[in-house]
């Protein structure tokens, strides 16, 4: 690989973290606008830095309060590395599906930065049932945390690849419009996804990889449905959705097997 390879695949990385986090790693250096086209495919690789920074608040946090509030610190963690980006989404997303009824409609309302009813419902049904989270051990909790991050976004990524995006450049909130991957992105995307559940998560979980591809797979038929295609908000919307299935499978497994 030569070393201009290199220097773009360096630059994607950075764009995904500058796109889908809100460190500074802009301070860097300077990222072309054609980079953040192409940074889906490492959504997984994002994760593994906002499911890091997740574990390491739950674990610190552990030490000195209940599991159940280091959990919702590490939650804290996340919102503010990300800047509530997916939560928005999530808001958006109920917000256009629930009060929608042509696809037009459903689109206006997306794209409303106000926050309806089905938007409000939406956020407290999700977060109600994320915190649950605790009701799993500490030291299994810990290792499923990365795991479903990255798994999760990996899942979503591919939105792309089966949907074409809903609007214009122009009309876009950050007037881009990813590209679909290349079998190259779409293998590094795997990898990003499925590496750190080869490395931590129990072997009796593994079942709970398949929700997020289940939840996935129907919210894109639901999406090609409803709008013929996909937004960002749908982006963000799926990912926390088919993570949260990740977690009440986990829940359920170690709540039946006594993990």
């Amino acid at each position: 690989m030569k070393l201009e390879d290199y220097t773009i695949y360096m630059k994607r990385g950075l764009a995904a973290l500058m796109f889908f986090t809100r460190l500074p790693f802009w301070r860097i250096t300077n990222v072309p606008a054609e980079h953040f086209k192409r940074v889906v495919p490492l959504w997984p690789l994002a994760g593994w830095l906002t499911g890091g920074i997740m574990t390491g608040v739950l674990w610190i946090g552990a030490q000195f309060f209940p599991v159940a509030v280091a959990w919702i610190l590490a939650i804290i963690s996340r919102l503010l590395v990300t800047g509530c980006l997916h939560e928005d989404g999530l808001a958006d997303f109920c917000d256009g599906f629930g009060g929608g009824t042509t696809r037009e409609k459903v689109l206006s309302i997306m794209k409303d930065s106000y926050i309806g009813t089905y938007g409000v419902i939406g956020l407290i049904v999700y977060f109600l049932l994320f915190t649950q989270a605790p009701a799993i051990r500490l030291p299994i909790l810990i290792k499923i945390v990365i795991v479903g991050d990255a798994w999760s976004k990996m899942c979503a990524a591919h939105i792309i690849n089966f949907l074409p995006y809903c609007r214009n450049a122009e009309e876009a909130k950050i007037h881009t419009i990813y590209e679909r991957m290349t079998s190259k992105e779409w293998g590094a995307c795997i990898v990003f996804g499925l590496l750190p559940a080869v490395l931590f998560l129990p072997y009796e979980l593994y079942p709970a990889l398949l929700a997020p591809m289940a939840v996935t797979t129907l919210l894109i038929l639901l999406m090609k449905r409803r709008i013929g295609g996909y937004t960002g908000d749908c982006c963000g919307a799926t990912f926390l959705m088919s993570e949260l299935s990740f977690y009440l499978v986990s829940l359920a497994i170690v709540y039946n097997y006594y993990l």
